[in-house]
């Protein structure tokens, strides 16, 4: 298949799948979801993506009605069956279906599970990307990955509109994190990204990134950082599940980085040669 999607127990193609117009994701963006990139139909990162897709709806008082495990098949079994081996799967659950009104009430007792798998393409890693800053406007509850991504919508557009890759947010001269990425700095031979705390997405890529830079003796500092911080950086570098290790080159039209390359490489081989193993991929 092309593509394929799941809803509340029915498979289709995307394009024919129908959803209640009660669902209060329409009404409310009222849920949660999750997405990794796959390859050779490997979801990469798999029991990272739904620990966290779980822990979102714990935060906003969904239970998820579907058991871990049976989520969990479900998605490699969807992976499977759509001929693209490079795609990607999203997991989102919704408080359901119900007569439209504010309260938890009002959706009844049982949520609604989507799940669906498109061909997809990862962010070229030999690439140096272009971004423009902007003020982090956004809400307390950065941590949870809510389907409100309003804001995202309109710094993205703001970022391909100037002519750019991606929008870094902060708030005041604190840098938080992308549109839809986070962002972290090499200086001083030192990895440097901004705290698990409510202003920033607790990225699944951020965290494998963390975890090889101290396999690999690289010093790790999860401490703020300030726009002229980021700007005097020794390189910038942005992640995500499909943005695996992308250096930035430009920010608001000026260079940046380029002063760190050979930490850059090794740092960018490990989620490489990482992103190929977990898929069974032999490098030639």
């Amino acid at each position: 298949m092309e593509n394929i999607a799941y809803y509340n127990g029915k498979i289709s193609p995307i394009e024919e799948m129908m959803i209640p117009m009660n669902e209060r994701s329409s009404w409310f963006g009222d849920g949660v979801y999750d997405a990794m990139f796959t390859m050779e139909h490997v979801p990469l990162s798999l029991d990272d993506h739904l620990k966290r897709f779980y822990r979102s709806a714990a935060a906003i008082d969904i239970k998820i009605p579907m058991p871990y495990d049976e989520l969990r098949a479900l998605v490699i079994d969807l992976c499977k069956k759509v001929d693209s081996p490079v795609a990607m799967a999203y997991v989102q659950v919704t408080r359901g279906v119900g007569m439209r009104g504010h309260a938890y009430r009002f959706a009844g007792d049982k949520p609604s599970v989507w799940v669906f798998v498109k061909p997809d393409y990862m962010d070229p890693l030999d690439k140096s990307y272009r971004c423009i800053t902007h003020e982090d406007t956004r809400y307390y509850y950065c941590n949870i990955k809510t389907i409100n991504l309003l804001p995202a919508v309109l710094y993205t557009e703001k970022a391909e509109s100037a002519g750019c890759d991606e929008a870094i947010l902060h708030r005041g001269d604190r840098v938080t994190e992308c549109a839809h990425s986070n962002v972290h700095i090499l200086r001083d031979g030192v990895f440097q990204t901004a705290p698990c705390d409510n202003l920033i997405l607790p990225g699944i890529t951020r965290a494998h990134r963390i975890a090889q830079c101290r396999e690999m003796g690289i010093p790790v500092v999860e401490e703020p950082f300030t726009l002229e911080e980021m700007m005097a950086a020794d390189e910038v570098i942005f992640t995500s599940c499909s943005a695996l290790c992308c250096r930035i080159g430009e920010i608001d039209g000026k260079p940046v980085g380029g002063r760190a390359p050979e930490l850059f490489e090794r740092i960018k081989k490990a989620a490489l040669d990482e992103a190929y193993s977990e898929a069974g991929i032999v490098r030639l």
